[in-house]
């Protein structure tokens, strides 16, 4: 699924309506129209959110209810502060949706390994909770999620309710706090405890891009299909509609043609150094 506005589309006027800090230096925002509502988004589209006066920036949505979006978006550079630093009441710009989304199976029944590290898990979040919803009676999705500490865990309350709803959620840490009596390594270390069944496994990975390349690997290795792999890319995006070429990896524009693509697209173009 791709969506592709206009690149001169002006942003539409969204209210925040609610903020939820996630770490120290990361924060999701509830995003409610004020008058007119963009089209729909799908779980791994992205939007570019405008800080009135600063700028805009490329953000996956990492919760869908309507039209009523969540963004989380760690405080790194000027317009991310400023959206970081956003107050129930306040009103940004927003231009979407953008980009490929995520593909759920089409077999019904398929086992669902999701594999996210870090911040990766924002633009899982909402395909997390639509697995959920679709695998009622057949189970809930494998969910393994790295951080490099206990506190750089996001969405501490979506897991446990996912564990309540049925999915088998496996966390990891790279550095252990003396409170921490969980696993400790990369999140490569869960995979022998996801208990799917590679043949009828379609996985989706989402994290630093030298976790994806290690965990797209490990999965393959366990007999699952590079083009059963959906994995979501992350460059310098600018336009948001392919037109500024910022965001090109190799042959695609991932603004355009991502950022969710297949392993098989992706493998050999992440294996070119300095691509």
């Amino acid at each position: 699924m791709t969506g592709a506005p206009p690149a001169a589309a002006p942003p539409v006027r969204y209210r925040v309506t609610a903020r939820t800090a996630e770490t120290a230096d990361t924060a999701s925002i509830v995003l409610e129209p004020v008058t007119d509502a963009l089209p729909p988004f799908a779980p791994g589209q992205f939007a570019m959110v405008y800080a009135f006066g600063v700028g805009d920036i490329p953000l996956s949505v990492s919760g869908i209810d309507g039209h009523r979006l969540t963004h989380t978006v760690r405080a790194v550079g000027a317009v991310s502060r400023a959206l970081h630093g956003m107050r129930p009441g306040e009103t940004v710009g927003v231009r979407g949706p953008f980009g490929t989304a995520w593909r759920l199976p089409d077999t019904p029944g398929a086992d669902v390994l999701v594999v996210a590290g870090g911040i990766g898990l924002a633009p899982l979040r909402p395909l997390v909770e639509r697995t959920l919803a679709a695998h009622r009676r057949t189970g809930g999705p494998a969910v393994l999620v790295g951080a490099r500490t206990p506190a750089d865990l996001f969405f501490a309350a979506d897991v446990e309710r996912w564990r309540t709803a049925g999915a088998r959620v496996l966390t990891t840490v790279d550095r252990p706090d003396p409170q921490w009596y969980g696993e400790v390594g990369v999140v490569t270390t869960l995979l022998d405890r996801a208990a799917v069944d590679p043949p009828r496994t379609t996985a989706y990975l989402c994290g630093p891009e030298v976790m994806i390349r290690a965990a797209a690997r490990a999965v393959v290795h366990r007999g699952v299909a590079p083009d059963r792999i959906h994995v979501s890319l992350e460059r310098t995006m600018h336009c948001g509609t392919g037109h500024c070429g910022h965001c090109q990896l190799g042959p695609l524009l991932l603004c355009r043609d991502g950022p969710v693509v297949t392993w098989s697209q992706a493998e050999q173009l992440l294996s070119v150094r300095e691509l």
